[in-house]
């Protein structure tokens, strides 16, 4: 989701505050590359490298964009999602 919210500026420092933003919580570098890589292995996303900069000493940022199959995965866990909350706001209303 962070990918397809950046956009244009999906690489790895704002994808990692993305996530920490919208969830609280704090995301490890490697375990956020070690995601990224296997989601790519899965063909859900690609990636590619843009030009090096010297502002990073001459390293190119790794890119990351949503595949058409990336896309159809989370499209389903979202319907999936909005089914299993169906009828919960009710059930947490009285807890």
């Amino acid at each position: 989701m962070a990918i397809l919210r950046l956009a244009r500026e999906a690489y790895g420092v704002p994808i990692r505050k993305e996530i920490e933003e919208r969830t609280g919580k704090e995301v490890t570098i490697g375990a956020l590359y070690t995601t990224l890589d296997r989601l790519e292995a899965k063909g859900y996303i690609s990636s590619w490298l843009g030009d090096p900069t010297p502002e990073r000493g001459g390293r190119a940022k790794r890119y990351f964009q949503l595949e058409g199959l990336g896309e159809k995965v989370l499209k389903e866990a979202n319907r999936v999602w909005r089914r299993m909350r169906e009828g919960l706001e009710q059930i947490l209303d009285v807890v």
